[in-house]
């Protein structure tokens, strides 16, 4: 096999000086590490350069101009969407901006609105925490993508609803250069313990990143998660639910992994789907009918900073502002889980939660 060498360090001396190697009375001892040359940089296989290749060809590649810009708003789905009132009362009187696309897993949904009749795709089943929810993720974005005026993908659940009106998504999205890709460093049991070594060499360990798997990305990351094969068979092959001890859940980690990886400067690093995991519980807070008030909505959709907190016996809380085009906003345009009986409360705070 032809390995290619990635970078190169120059040694700046074979051996360190006196003054390099004696004591400072007011630091201490250097460690050997401190005047040691860096360790020479690893050579990297035929197949990551050709990934790597790829990946920067795209990401120069400036997208098609198009005469109407849309967002694919993907839906994941054991069946029916409990919530599809209210998405057509936020699509209607914006066609020609979206297009829908529906992956039910489990059984045919029954449709109620003409923005989702024929919005079907070829759909197989999704395991909880298996590959198969990325495979189903990849499945709606491989649809999405056939058509050349989505500019922008939102994934979905059945228990997502929006939290703004259609024009204020349209513009926060479309008018934003970045993905918006949950992704932080946990270095506890359910981030950094997951990780297993047979991810090596391509994933090393201090590239292994968390993050929710609600996303929404531009073009251009849509079409390389595409065209990956390399780093998606390692987290296929590697990142499953009690493999080697671990509970490694793949859509927590493949895509939050793979962009820190191939353009971190690229992504948001938080989701716009807000959940609330204030009850530290292995699943997020769900919200009833009787949950669902304008105060609540209200205070979501408040929130400007991102906040994750690690799983180990630290319990680090990590807080970044979210950014958008350099400007503090608030973080989130969707929120879920909520429950089904919320639609009648949502349908009726819809015109008014919607201006907040």
């Amino acid at each position: 096999m032809v390995s290619w060498r990635f970078a190169d360090f120059a040694w700046a001396s074979t051996s360190p000086s006196y003054e390099e190697a004696s004591v400072d009375h007011h630091l201490g001892c250097k460690a050997i590490t401190d005047w040691l040359p860096p360790a020479p940089a690893r050579e990297l296989t035929d197949e990551e350069i050709a990934s790597h290749v790829v990946i920067q060809e795209i990401l120069n590649s400036p997208i098609a101009p198009s005469k109407s810009t849309k967002i694919a708003f993907m839906f994941m789905t054991p069946g029916s969407l409990p919530f599809e009132k209210l998405w057509d009362k936020f699509f209607n009187g914006h066609e020609g901006k979206f297009t829908v696309y529906v992956h039910a897993s489990k059984e045919k949904p029954t449709h109620v609105s003409s923005h989702f009749l024929n919005r079907d795709i070829h759909s197989d089943q999704v395991v909880w925490g298996k590959i198969t929810m990325v495979d189903a993720e990849k499945r709606l974005l491989a649809n999405a993508l056939q058509d050349p005026d989505n500019h922008h993908f939102v994934l979905l659940s059945d228990s997502c609803v929006p939290l703004y009106s259609f024009d204020y998504i349209y513009k926060y999205l479309m008018h934003s250069n970045i993905s918006f890709v949950d992704c932080f460093q946990d270095p506890g049991p359910h981030g950094n313990g997951r990780y297993s070594e047979h991810m090596l060499p391509e994933v090393e360990k201090k590239h292994f990143r968390k993050g929710a798997q609600w996303f929404t990305l531009k073009r251009q990351h849509a079409i390389i998660v595409m065209a990956d094969n390399l780093y998606y068979s390692k987290f296929r092959d590697y990142c499953q639910p009690g493999l080697e001890g671990h509970n490694c859940i793949a859509d927590e980690h493949y895509l939050p992994t793979f962009f820190n990886m191939i353009d971190p400067t690229g992504i948001a690093n938080w989701s716009v789907t807000h959940v609330d995991w204030s009850e530290r519980k292995w699943h997020p807070k769900s919200y009833r009918a009787e949950d669902i008030t304008y105060e609540l909505l209200q205070k979501i959709t408040s929130i400007d900073v991102s906040v994750h907190v690690t799983s180990d016996e630290k319990k680090e809380v990590q807080k970044w502002p979210c950014l958008w085009n350099g400007l503090q906003r608030p973080c989130y345009l969707f929120a879920r889980k909520v429950y089904p009986q919320a639609l009648d409360k949502l349908l009726y705070l819809f015109s008014n939660y919607t201006t907040i």
